[in-house]
């Protein structure tokens, strides 16, 4: 299965200019962690989370009236295309140590995100489909 079949498909987005606390106030409000920061072409140029909000402005002490996004978005990003396995999913987020990709079409615009909870989620309906698979084909089984 790819990553287009367990992707989210509603992206959070944020712009670089505005303030963190407009960006916070709009994670609170959707409940989500994370906003993709955009380029005007439409592929991802940056990431907010709010760990990035906690640490790097609340923990520095910044004013989130007046810290802009682009000041404390992950700019390094790593991205994944939406015809790429779960699996390898799996093995770059956990090489990289993020929970979190944006998902990219064949032109780099950003198509949506995908968690370790996705990808979590996922594995698990396998998981349960394997294991019903497995009781029902079992000798002994009634």
């Amino acid at each position: 299965m790819t990553i287009a079949a367990i992707c989210q498909r509603n992206l959070d987005t944020a712009d670089a200019a505005e303030s963190i606390q407009s960006a916070a106030q709009r994670m609170g409000t959707r409940n989500v962690g994370t906003l993709i920061v955009l380029s005007p072409s439409g592929r991802p140029a940056g990431i907010l989370t709010d760990r990035d909000v906690a640490v790097r402005v609340a923990g520095r002490g910044r004013d989130p009236y007046v810290t802009r996004v682009a000041d404390v978005m992950t700019t390094e990003l790593e991205t994944i295309a939406e015809d790429v396995p779960v699996e390898e999913a799996l093995s770059r987020m956990r090489a990289r140590g993020v929970r979190r990709l944006p998902v990219v079409d064949r032109q780099g615009h950003c198509s949506g995100i995908v968690t370790m909870d996705d990808v979590l989620a996922h594995l698990v309906r396998e998981f349960g489909v394997l294991g019903r698979l497995l009781s029902v084909s079992s000798p002994g089984a009634d």
